[in-house]
């Protein structure tokens, strides 16, 4: 396919502002890298957090996006993992250095000098992106576009946290019922656990759909589970749910935080803690757990409730997140000019 000099892009020039549409160079892929000409990018709370300057370390300017769903177009010279057309997904981590202690020890998602795509490298609130081969992912033909978008973070993310809460959780709590949470439940339920869905109080909309994927019981997050719980995620960037969640688990339970931004914790009595519960938080994601979710979620399989917006209506996208109206996950379609 004949590739242009130009593409349409959302650009966030300035934190704290909305982003802005724009002509810009398709950029050129290096060695390791391939050109995806982009089919869809979700659009995460991430996304949010960048944009509101609760991460304060983007490039400027930036484009944003980090579940992005595309067909390789263009490869460096070194790139040996895909072929032209192969359909690719694009996660939050885009680069390791592979040689500090982390890297060597199997945690290249704590990495001294990572790179992150739509944060420190350019993302997918565009017509075109460039990533590493090596941290992209084969996407199945299971998915559609718009359906395998939140799969790349929301669900990457959901699994690296699900795996994190223990090997004991028939009873699993989920605070924070959206992107993440829709996806995990689903996993979860397929491999015979109960699901206990918390939402913000009062939304009987997201209870609703919480049930209507299998949960054992949803209600608000102000509200007791009516069983123990043997643990507990957490995808609200609410610190107070680490606590509320802590005060419904079983002993030897773990809370864990599936976030990469989150308001104070507030201090807590050690009663709460004792019994050898634990807290742990998650940070990014391995290729391990990328490789290992992207082949199990064709076997559950899941169905992720999408809402689908034009590349233009990005901003739109994200002040709905923001607000709470997403049921599930928002998806921006790229389509050709």
């Amino acid at each position: 396919m004949e590739i242009p000099q130009k593409m349409r892009a959302m650009l966030m020039e300035k934190q704290g502002q909305p982003l802005e549409l724009k002509r810009v160079d398709v950029p050129q892929p290096g060695p390791e890298q391939v050109l995806v000409k982009v089919h869809t990018c979700g659009v995460c709370r991430t996304d949010l957090h960048i944009m509101d300057s609760d991460l304060t370390e983007p490039k400027l300017p930036l484009i944003l996006g980090h579940e992005i769903v595309g067909s390789v177009v263009k490869k460096g010279q070194n790139v040996e993992k895909f072929e032209l057309g192969d359909r690719i997904g694009v996660p939050w981590l885009g680069y390791t250095d592979g040689t500090c202690k982390y890297c060597q020890r199997g945690q290249e998602n704590l990495c001294n000098h990572p790179k992150f795509t739509g944060y420190t490298i350019d993302g997918g609130y565009a017509e075109y992106t460039v990533a590493d081969q090596r941290y992209c992912f084969p996407v199945s033909d299971t998915f559609g576009d718009v359906e395998a978008a939140p799969l790349l973070c929301a669900g990457l993310i959901g699994y690296r946290t699900y795996r994190l809460a223990g090997e004991y959780k028939d009873r699993l709590g989920i605070y924070g019922f959206g992107a993440a949470a829709h996806i995990i439940a689903q996993v979860a339920i397929h491999q015979g656990h109960k699901i206990y869905a918390f939402t913000r109080p009062g939304d009987t909309k997201s209870q609703e759909f919480a049930r209507s994927l299998g949960a054992t019981w949803a209600g608000g997050s102000d509200t007791p589970p009516p069983d123990e719980l043997d643990a507990a995620m957490i995808f609200a960037p609410v610190g107070s749910l680490m606590v509320e969640a802590l005060k419904a688990t079983a002993k030897g339970a773990t809370v864990v935080s599936g976030g990469i931004h989150m308001s104070d914790i507030p201090s807590f009595p050690y009663r709460l803690l004792w019994e050898e519960r634990q807290f742990r938080s998650v940070a990014n994601l391995t290729r391990q757990d990328g490789e290992q979710f992207m082949q199990l979620a064709p076997q559950v399989p899941v169905k992720t409730q999408t809402q689908p917006f034009p590349l233009e209506q990005a901003n739109e996208a994200l002040d709905q997140l923001r607000d709470g109206e997403i049921e599930g996950a928002a998806v921006l379609v790229i389509s050709e000019e």
